[in-house]
C-alpha cells in the first residue's frame, strides 16, 4: 500500500471536498432565514454543539500550529493545552447559560445582538463588533494558512501540481470555504463538525500510538533526544520560560470566554439545560486530540534532531510531513481529510460571525433596525471577508500557530472583560464595556504593527487583556450604571 501513499491520500481528499460541496449544497435548503445562517435555527443537540465546540477551539491552530510550536519551542506549547478544560469550565460557567437565555429574550442572532441587549447601548455592539472583525482576519487568515499548508504538500507529494505555490493553495482553499460557506452557513459547519470531530478522536488515538512506534523508547526516548539538543525545550516551560508560558495558560484559559467562535455556539442548542452536558463532551473530545498536537511535534524535533529527517523547512511543516511518511497511508489519508474538514468548519464559523458583525451588528447598532434583505447580503459579505483574510495570511509573514495566537488574544482581551464579567456584574457600565474594547485593540494592534517585543516572552494578549480588565473594572467603579431591563437583570439573576 505504501506505493500507493499519494495517491490514496489526493483521491481521498477528493472526496472529502467534494463531500463539502455537497453538505453546503444540502445545507442550502435548510437555511431560509439569517437566524437559520447564524445561529442554525437554535435547533442543535447536545452532540451537535459539543463537538462544534471541540473542533472551534481546536481546528487548524491545534492540528497544524500545535506540532509546530512543539518542533520549535518544545514544551512551552503544552500550557495552552492545559488551558483548554480550565477555559471550558470558565466559559460555560460565566457565559453560556445567560448568552442562550439573551438570546431567547430578544431573538438574537449574533454576539453583539446580546451585548446590545446586556448594555442597552449601541455604542457597545459597534465596539463589539469592531472587535470581532479584527480578530476574525487574524484566526481566519490562521485557517486558511493551515489549510493551504495542507494541501500544498500532499499534492507536491502526489507529484500533482509539485511546483504549486503557496499563493495558489491559498486560493484553492479559499474557493472551496467560500462555496462552502456561502450556500449553508452555519449549518454546514456544525454537521462537518459533527462527523469530522469524531474521526479526529479515533485517529488522534491511532496517530499517537504510531507516534509511540517511531522510536523504540517511546516518549520517554523522543524527550530524551529532544533534551539532550536543549534541555529547557522539555523543561516545564518549554524556550520561551516562566512568563511566556504563564501568560499563555492566562490568555488561553481566561480567553475562552471571549472567543465568539466557541461561545456563540451555546446560543445554537435547542434547551438550556444541554449545556451542562456539552461541556465535558467538549473537553474529553479537546484533551484526546491533543495527543496528536503533542506526539507530532515531539516526534519531529526528536526525528530531525536524531538524524532520521531533514531539518524542515517550516514548523508548520510538523504534522503533514509525519503524516506522509510514518502513518498508514489509510490513516494518513483519514487525518488529512478530518484535518482539512476541521479548518474548513471552524473558517466558516468566522466568516459566519465576521459576516454577521458587518452586514448585521454594526447596521443594526447605527441604523436601529436590519439591513433589508440580510441573507443575500450575508453571502456577498462571506465572499469578501474571505478574500481580505486570505491577503492576510499570504503576507504577514507569520507561522500558523503565532497567527491564530494573535486572533485569540484579541478576542480575549476586548471581549472577555464585557461578556464574562459584563453578564455578571450588573453594575458594569458602557463606557467601561467600550473603554476595554478600544484600549486592547490599541495595544493588540499596535504591538503587532509596530513589530514591538515585549520582555520574558510575555504574549501580547496576556498584556493587553490585563489592561482591559483593569479598565473595565475601574470604570464601571467610578461611572454610574444604567437601569437593566426587567428581563436582562431576570437573567443576570439566575
Amino acid at each position: 500500500m505504501e506505493s500507493f501513499r499519494a495517491g490514496l491520500v489526493v483521491a481521498i481528499i477528493a472526496m472529502y471536498l467534494a463531500s463539502c460541496v455537497g453538505i453546503g449544497t444540502w445545507a442550502i435548503k435548510r437555511t431560509g432565514s439569517t437566524q437559520d445562517f447564524f445561529v442554525a435555527g437554535r435547533k442543535l443537540g447536545v452532540f451537535l454543539t459539543a463537538f462544534a465546540v471541540f473542533s472551534s477551539t481546536m481546528s487548524g491552530f491545534g492540528f497544524v500550529g500545535g506540532p509546530g510550536l512543539v518542533y520549535s519551542m518544545g514544551a512551552s506549547s503544552f500550557w495552552i493545552i492545559g488551558s483548554a478544560v480550565v477555559g471550558n469550565v470558565i466559559a460555560f460557567a460565566l457565559v453560556a447559560k445567560r448568552l442562550r437565555l439573551l438570546a431567547e429574550l430578544r431573538q438574537c442572532v449574533s454576539l453583539p445582538d446580546a451585548i446590545a441587549v446586556r448594555y442597552g447601548s449601541p455604542s457597545v455592539s459597534v465596539s463589539v463588533s469592531v472587535a470581532i472583525l479584527l480578530g476574525v482576519l487574524g484566526y481566519l487568515a490562521t485557517q486558511i494558512l493551515a489549510m493551504a499548508i495542507v494541501l500544498q504538500g500532499i499534492l507536491r507529494e502526489a507529484n500533482v501540481f509539485p511546483t504549486m505555490s503557496l499563493a495558489m493553495a491559498v486560493l484553492v482553499s479559499s474557493s472551496v470555504l467560500v462555496f462552502y460557506a456561502v450556500s449553508g452557513g452555519i449549518i454546514a459547519s456544525v454537521y462537518t463538525d459533527l462527523v469530522q470531530g469524531a474521526v479526529m478522536i479515533v485517529a488522534a488515538l491511532l496517530v499517537f500510538a504510531t507516534v509511540l512506534s517511531v522510536f523504540d523508547g517511546g516518549m520517554s526516548e523522543m524527550s530524551r533526544i529532544v533534551m539532550t539538543d536543549d534541555r529547557e525545550a522539555m523543561g516545564p516551560w518549554g524556550t520561551i520560560g516562566m512568563f511566556g508560558s504563564l501568560t499563555w495558560f492566562f490568555v488561553f484559559g481566561v480567553g475562552l470566554a471571549g472567543q465568539p467562535h466557541v461561545i456563540t455556539k451555546a446560543m445554537m442548542v435547542r434547551r438550556v439545560r444541554d449545556l451542562r452536558l456539552i461541556l465535558p463532551l467538549s473537553a474529553v473530545a479537546y484533551s484526546i486530540t491533543a495527543l496528536l498536537w503533542i506526539g507530532i511535534g515531539l516526534a519531529m524535533r526528536a526525528l530531525v534532531l536524531s538524524g532520521a529527517e531533514p531539518a524542515l523547512a517550516t514548523p508548520d511543516a510538523a504534522a503533514p510531513t509525519f503524516l506522509q511518511t510514518y502513518a498508514h497511508p489509510l490513516l494518513a489519508a483519514v487525518v488529512f481529510a478530518a484535518l482539512l474538514a476541521a479548518i474548513m468548519s471552524t473558517a466558516d464559523a468566522f466568516l459566519n460571525i465576521g459576516t454577521a458583525a458587518v452586514i448585521h451588528d454594526i447596521p443594526t447598532a447605527i441604523r436601529g433596525r436590519p439591513l433589508p434583505n440580510e441573507l443575500f447580503w450575508a453571502r456577498v459579505t462571506t465572499v469578501g471577508l474571505a478574500f481580505v483574510a486570505a491577503l492576510f495570511a499570504l503576507y504577514t509573514g507569520d507561522l500558523v500557530a503565532l497567527l491564530g495566537a494573535f486572533g485569540w488574544g484579541t478576542f480575549a482581551a476586548a471581549l472577555v472583560p464585557v461578556i464574562g464579567i459584563g453578564l455578571n456584574w450588573k453594575r458594569a457600565t458602557p463606557l467601561a464595556a467600550n473603554a476595554a474594547v478600544v484600549s486592547s485593540l490599541a495595544i493588540n494592534f499596535g504591538v503587532k504593527l509596530f513589530g514591538v517585543q515585549l520582555p520574558y516572552g510575555v504574549d501580547v494578549g496576556a498584556l493587553s487583556l490585563i489592561v482591559s480588565l483593569i479598565l473595565f473594572v475601574g470604570l464601571s467603579l467610578l461611572t454610574a450604571p444604567r437601569p437593566l431591563d426587567p428581563g436582562v437583570d431576570a437573567v443576570m439573576d439566575m
